[in-house]
């Protein structure tokens, strides 16, 4: 495990420090935790943009031709 010095602002740092104790959590674990879902949320566009790139638009128009023209469920209906 790597240690990381950072600079907060006050105002920062006391609602981080407020948001962590009402989850029951350090803030060391909040911090983790808000850097994990960041890239998470980084990766997961860029992995999106890469699968675009390598899609096909008429790929995609002929499976949906074959996909069968129904009425949805009751339960899915708008």
């Amino acid at each position: 495990m790597s240690t990381l010095s950072l600079r907060l602002p006050d105002s920062l740092h006391n609602e981080v420090k407020l948001l962590a104790k009402h989850d029951g959590i350090s803030i060391n674990q909040f911090v983790s935790s808000a850097v994990a879902e960041k890239m998470s949320a980084l990766l997961t566009e860029q992995y999106l943009l890469q699968r675009a790139i390598k899609g096909n638009k008429q790929s995609f128009l002929d499976a949906m031709s074959r996909v069968p023209d129904v009425e949805p469920d009751k339960a899915d209906r708008l």
